[in-house]
């Protein structure tokens, strides 16, 4: 028998100030007591034409990478933390 979890990520983007600058904010609840969170930007050069969804999944792709860093160093804490050895986890 199997056990399904829901984990769900909320990204809020936000283009700031002459809109060269989009932020992403990646927020995750595991809804057990942990909850993860990360940024990412994305620059626009003046000279580069201008298309929000780059921007926004420039900076989306960029929090959501940090993100996946944060859960894997959790990870290795808690297999460090069962196991009182040291983890070798990559990615």
């Amino acid at each position: 028998m199997s056990t399904v979890r829901n984990w769900v990520v909320d990204i809020e983007i936000d283009e700031q100030g002459d809109e060269r600058v989009t932020r992403a904010e990646a927020r995750l609840n595991t809804h057990q007591e942990e909850q993860f969170s990360a940024r990412g930007t994305a620059y626009r050069h003046p000279h580069d034409r201008e298309v929000p969804r780059i921007g926004d999944q420039l900076a989306a792709a960029r929090a959501l990478s940090e993100l996946s860093h944060q859960l894997v160093l959790a990870a290795a804490e808690n297999i460090e933390q069962v196991t009182h050895r040291p983890s070798h986890l990559q990615g």
